[in-house]
Parts: C-alpha cells; sequence; structure tokens
C-alpha cells in the first residue's frame, strides 16, 4: 500500500484488490479496495470477473493496482522514471515547484 492516500474514518472498510497478481486484503480507505471478500478477490484472479489489470494499462514498468474508483485501476510509477496516470509521462530533469512525488529517489 502506498501508504499516501488518507481517508476519514466512515471511509474505511476491510477489503481486497489484485495487486501485482495476487489478491491483497487489508483494512483502509474504500476506494483502495475493488472486492469485499477474498473470494471475490481470488474468483478475479481465476479470469470469473474482469480484471482490469490483466491488459497491463500502466506503460514503462509501473505497477497497476485494482481500486473501487474508476477507471478501476491506479499505476505506481515510483522507481521507473515516469510519472502521470499510466506511467506516461518522462520525469522532468530539473527539480521545479511542482516536482512529481513519483519521481524522487530516496
Amino acid at each position: 500500500f502506498s501508504g499516501l492516500e488518507a481517508c476519514e474514518l466512515d471511509q474505511t472498510q476491510y477489503g481486497c484488490r489484485i495487486d501485482n497478481r495476487q489478491c491483497t486484503c487489508a483494512y483502509g480507505c474504500r476506494s483502495e479496495f475493488r472486492y469485499l471478500t477474498r473470494k471475490e478477490c481470488q474468483d478475479a484472479l481465476k479470469g470469473r470477473a474482469g480484471d482490469i489489470c490483466s491488459g497491463n494499462p500502466c506503460l514503462n514498468g509501473g505497477a497497476c493496482i485494482q481500486v473501487s474508483q474508476m477507471p478501476g485501476y491506479k499505476c505506481r510509477c515510483e522507481g521507473t522514471g515516469f510519472w502521470g496516470n499510466r506511467c506516461q509521462l518522462p520525469c522532468p530533469e530539473a527539480r521545479h515547484t511542482n516536482f512529481p512525488y513519483e519521481c524522487i529517489v530516496i
């Protein structure tokens, strides 16, 4: 989990999502979880439900994580040298005031 997304207590729940072709279940923000149970998540992995990440929507080595908000996935771009909704934008070389957090190398 990114640890970057915060939500109100009434917007939290236990849920599951597909993360790197495995079901990850935890307690967190509703928007982070597409499935309410591990079984729903595992059924999706077996092809009984749509796995939006199976089409590899993230570019340049970004990791696809299913979420409940449209479009149904989020790309994690950290460490790729790219940023943007689909990791499609190259990280800028000069650090300016709007430097994307995905481009920060620690």
